[in-house]
Formats: C-alpha cells, structure tokens, sequence
C-alpha cells in the first residue's frame, strides 16, 4: 500500500492554470503506474490522466493538450499541470496510484487502482 497526499488545489477563473501534487508515501517511479480522476458531485470518478513506470502517459479527451502529467521521482510526487482550465473542469481530484502491471499504456479505468487520495478541489469561475 502507498498513502497518496493531493494538494495545489483552489480558484481561478476561466482560461487560469493550476499545478496538483501528488506526495507518496513511498518510492514510486520505477514500480506503480500513478494517474489524476475528478469526481462531480453526484457521479461517479472519471479519469483524467496517467502515467507508468516506462514514461507511457494518457489522457481524457477533454483534457488532451491542455492537462500534462508528470513524475518527480526524488520527490516521490505526481504532478497534474492545468493550463487553460473551464468550468467545467470544476471538481475534486484524487490521485490514484498501483503497482505497475505491465504494458505501456497506462489505465484510466476506476476499478484498476487501489490506492487512492483524500482529494484536491478545483473550481473554474466564468
């Protein structure tokens, strides 16, 4: 198991940026693929991006050429640039994080990670 930590959250207006962290308890750059899902209030977690041990990355198509993930692996933390941002990007984002298993496109999938964050909120005013 890996404790997730997400911070960087908060309020801009539309067309702002913004930089989530991810803090692992633990070294992650070689042995878990990490990833960012946002939840609306009501529905369920979506998936946003990720990113594997290989550098393999994927993304939303919502959020294709304006989100980038990346690693720090001193750090132990993920990062989630947000440039660009919408109000409809308005939501809570949670880091996800499992041990790497295989392949080099790493999941969005909800029922694939197990280890998962408190959560950052994101608002997007108009």
């Amino acid at each position: 198991q890996v404790q997730l930590v997400e911070s960087g959250g908060g309020s801009v207006q539309d067309g702002g940026s913004l930089r989530l962290s991810c803090a692992a308890s633990k070294w992650i750059y070689e042995d878990y693929t990490m990833s960012w899902f946002r939840q609306y209030p009501g529905k369920e977690r979506e998936g946003v991006a990720s990113v594997n041990p290989l550098g393999g990355t994927k993304y939303a198509t919502s959020v294709k050429g304006r989100f980038t993930i990346s690693r720090d692996g001193a750090k132990n933390t993920v990062y989630l640039q947000m440039n660009n941002l919408k109000p409809e990007d308005t939501a809570m984002y949670h880091c996800a994080a499992r041990t790497y298993q295989g392949g080099s496109i790493p999941p969005l999938s909800l029922d694939y990670y197990d280890n998962w964050g408190q959560g950052t909120q994101v608002t997007v005013s108009s």
